[in-house]
């Protein structure tokens, strides 16, 4: 078993997960690989955290909410990934803190190191022993110098003493700008924030420079120089247009020649997409895609959604311009339903929490329903669609759902009966894959199967009660849980294309495998 460890320096953002990701792909065409993300936040998973403040909460089958990275390894490495993979400093002390009350520390002073060092690293030997796999691959969240990732990247540092120097390699992403009006690459934020992983006891043995164009020798040579690292393992982590040509470029830098001389190795690089981004890259065919929501000032929030979007659209050969409408913009009077979705040729609504923006939303799909826009709703977007449907179409006066009002009279979204009594918010969600049972329709054609799995990540659902008005109403309940009590999917045919479901279908969607949702929608665009 070998392990590549990643770790980042300069600032965040960087995109150290879709670097990782790359090499990943890379490295998997005949290795079994195995990422494992480690977050130095105390909260044991990012559940309760603001999308604004961390970005997405992915969530994998089994239940899992983890780091948005993990979206990044599962579309690039084509694997479905485990909770326990993603490592946080909020697990690692609850679980010292429960060995210690246990007694398994009894009679010893329990300390940083080696107690917690230890923890972690036989989390890595426990994963990679149980997939079985050939390469562990390690991304250290945060940048070198944050006090959060001290005890991990301490680990990483020992593993090297426990498997021996040709069985783990150090990969250092870094940042070499181009100041406006210098143009010339500036090395020194790469230097120091070198000489600061150093500080630590690693030395990195590939640096990925991460710049707006490819590093010159010149560059290269000074980097080599005060870095202490060979020119040849020196690579340019280039600005791309599409995150799915790294790994082109990565090869091209001759990364993998340099894993495999590292660890001893025989890879052949794995490149499965050059076909497909190739035949997009000259496409004239233009739509535009409305996104809706109330964390559009970080556009992490929706990454997921923007990769559906973008695996849609290279399948059907085609580009999307995004435009990003804050709903509550809408809901204030800022700006009218008409204005915000002028030229507009299709739109999503993304799942969310809470009462703002609610309004703003539920206008942005009326329009969109009598106007006949392609319209795809995904979670809360589901349920406000069927509020919407329900004013508008059944004339349930002041229909909502109890999430926004606990008063209204008719709730036709409401809470799980077995999420009521639940205190605790981490965790508690309905979390995971779901099988839904599809009816004949548009949906169903579009998954060319009876019945599908999808994940989910919310409390509410459509209110049991009102299934029947609904349905009488023209709304198809096009596809419910196996006992037939929780819509997962519904459409509107008199419409050309009104689809939501209750589930993330984007969480799952990939290059090679677009999500039929968001490729029915991009679809009906162009037609």
């Amino acid at each position: 078993m070998k392990f590549i460890v990643v770790t980042g320096g300069v600032l965040s953002g960087l995109g150290k997960g879709i670097a990782a990701a790359s090499i990943g792909h890379l490295i998997s065409k005949d290795l079994k690989v195995t990422p494992i993300k480690l977050d130095g936040y105390l909260n044991v998973d990012p559940g309760t955290m603001n999308p604004i403040e961390h970005g997405e909460v992915f969530v994998l089958d089994d239940g899992g909410e983890v780091d948005m990275d993990f979206g990044h390894y599962e579309r690039f490495l084509n694997i479905s990934c485990k909770t326990k993979w993603n490592l946080t400093m909020g697990k690692v002390f609850n679980e010292i803190r429960e060995k210690e009350r246990r007694g398994d520390y009894l009679g010893k002073t329990v300390q940083f190191i080696p107690h917690v060092t230890n923890l972690i690293k036989s989390k890595f030997f426990e994963i990679g022993k149980e997939e079985n796999t050939d390469i562990v691959l390690i991304e250290v969240g945060g940048t070198v110098g944050d006090i959060e990732n001290e005890l991990f990247l301490e680990a990483v540092r020992q593993l090297k003493i426990d498997v021996g120097s040709e069985n783990i390699m150090y990969m250092h992403l870094t940042y070499v700008p181009i100041p406006h009006g210098v143009n010339e690459q500036k090395s020194k934020p790469t230097q120091q924030s070198v000489n600061m992983l150093r500080q630590k006891g690693i030395n990195p043995d590939i640096l990925i420079c991460r710049c707006k164009e490819y590093l010159t020798e010149k560059t290269k040579e000074r980097i080599s120089i005060f870095c202490g690292v060979d020119k040849e393992a020196i690579i340019t982590g280039l600005d791309v247009e599409n995150v799915y040509e790294i790994p082109v470029v990565f090869n091209e830098e001759g990364i993998v020649n340099i894993i495999n001389k590292k660890l001893k190795l025989n890879i052949t690089p794995r490149i499965e997409w050059l076909p497909l981004l190739k035949q997009n890259k000259n496409s004239k065919t233009n739509i535009n895609i409305a996104i809706c929501g109330k964390y559009t000032k970080l556009e992490d929030s929706y990454a997921s959604v923007i990769e559906a979007i973008d695996h849609a659209a290279a399948n059907l050969k085609c580009k999307i311009n995004l435009k990003w409408i804050e709903t509550t913009d809408i809901e204030e009077g800022k700006i009218s339903v008409e204005e915000a979705l002028k030229d507009i040729n299709g739109l999503i609504i993304p799942g969310g929490f809470g009462l703002r923006g609610a309004e703003g939303k539920i206008a942005v799909i009326k329009y969109a329903r009598e106007k006949n826009i392609p319209f795809l709703g995904l979670c809360f977007g589901l349920q406000l669609a069927v509020v919407e449907f329900a004013r508008n179409v059944c004339k349930l006066e002041g229909a909502n759902s109890t999430e926004i009002n606990q008063r209204t009279s008719h709730p036709v979204i409401d809470i799980l009966p077995e999420q009521k009594s639940i205190i605790n918010k981490g965790g508690t969600m309905r979390l995971g894959s779901y099988k839904a049972i599809l009816k004949d329709g548009v949906i169903k054609q579009l998954y060319k199967n009876e019945k599908v799995y999808e994940r989910h990540r919310h409390r509410y659902e459509v209110n049991p009660n009102y299934h029947e008005i609904l349905a009488n109403n023209g709304l198809v309940l096009s596809g419910l849980s196996e006992d037939g009590r929780l819509v997962e999917f519904i459409e509107y045919p008199k419409h050309k294309f009104f689809t939501a479901t209750q589930a993330h279908p984007e969480l799952k969607s990939s290059l090679i495998n677009p999500s039929p949702l968001f490729y029915g929608l991009i679809k009906s665009c162009l037609e």
